[in-house]
């Protein structure tokens, strides 16, 4: 009996269902209905694959302890969205629309548009502390350490999130230097790679994994989250010429180079899974299609 090929959308529906109805149960936490709370809820429900807490809730699953971790998911969501609505501002990109939509400030304003990120990202920590309070009844192997597990969660968010991360990838994406290779992985690990850093380690720090093998997460989401964005910059080459302020990678050093940088990730990302004793068949699968889609773009 032949069986159906998986694809990027069957592996992650299941999780995107879920995220979604996570966004819609945790609504009113963005506080009473008001323009502002609106301008959250279009941004929120503006469509998305859902794909950075789709790896948060695939990583949790994978080790095993049937942890809730869906306010670490939504966190992510959280600031994803928030970065995604900062990107388009005017005095940024200057987007008029995000995924066939209006972009926010289109809609609702600069000013608002500004304060929803402010909000999404404090509502952002409020839910690991969320997902902190919630281990108490649960099989995590550290349930009795929940402070350590929410400082650790707290201090990967914040350099990932601020000047170090993707604040400071934003800027350098605004204001190069230069075009130099240096620069151009420095952009994609700051501004990319820092939210999927922070997909994979709160997926393992609240799904029960081993605190100690951190440092080969980090490295794990460093390597997929920089492979990933090379992908991406290889399928959008054509539309990204149009835009000067683009700095795509298969664009300024050519196709050739960024598919040999693509391997080189990937090779790398399951070195690290392997030295990390790590298996989830759903991450697995999506690094193949990965692969797949770089195979067909060169």
């Amino acid at each position: 009996m032949q069986t159906t090929k998986p694809s990027f959308h069957s592996i992650l529906e299941p999780y995107k269902s879920h995220v979604e109805q996570i966004i819609q149960n945790n609504m009113d936490c963005l506080g009473d209905k008001t323009s502002l709370r609106d301008a959250c809820e279009y941004a929120l429900l503006n469509g998305g694959k859902r794909f950075r807490p789709a790896l948060v809730l695939m990583i949790a699953k994978a080790l095993g302890f049937q942890v809730d971790v869906s306010q670490a998911a939504l966190c992510v969501e959280y600031f994803h969205t928030a970065s995604l609505i900062a990107d388009d501002l005017p005095c940024m990109d200057n987007d008029d629309e995000r995924r066939n939509a209006p972009t926010l400030h289109k809609i609702f304003g600069e000013s608002t548009s500004l304060l929803a990120t402010y909000t999404l990202i404090a509502a952002g920590y409020a839910c690991l502390a969320r997902n902190t309070a919630i281990l108490k009844d649960s099989a995590h192997p550290y349930v009795n350490q929940k402070e350590r597990l929410c400082v650790l969660a707290l201090e990967n968010a914040t350099q990932n999130t601020g000047i170090l991360g993707a604040t400071g990838g934003q800027y350098l994406d605004l204001n190069p230097p230069n075009l130099s290779l240096k620069t151009l992985k420095e952009v994609i690990e700051k501004k990319t790679v820092t939210l999927f850093e922070i997909s994979f380690v709160l997926g393992w720090i609240f799904g029960g994994g081993v605190l100690e093998k951190l440092s080969l997460v980090k490295k794990c989401a460093g390597h997929f989250g920089m492979a990933f964005q090379i992908a991406d910059d290889l399928g959008d080459m054509k539309q990204d010429s149009f835009h000067d302020h683009t700095m795509n990678f298969a664009n300024v050093y050519g196709k050739p180079a960024a598919t040999q940088l693509f391997h080189d990730e990937i090779h790398q990302f399951n070195q690290t899974l392997t030295a990390l004793d790590f298996q989830s068949e759903d991450l697995q699968a999506l690094t193949c299609l990965l692969i797949e889609q770089v195979q067909l773009l060169s």
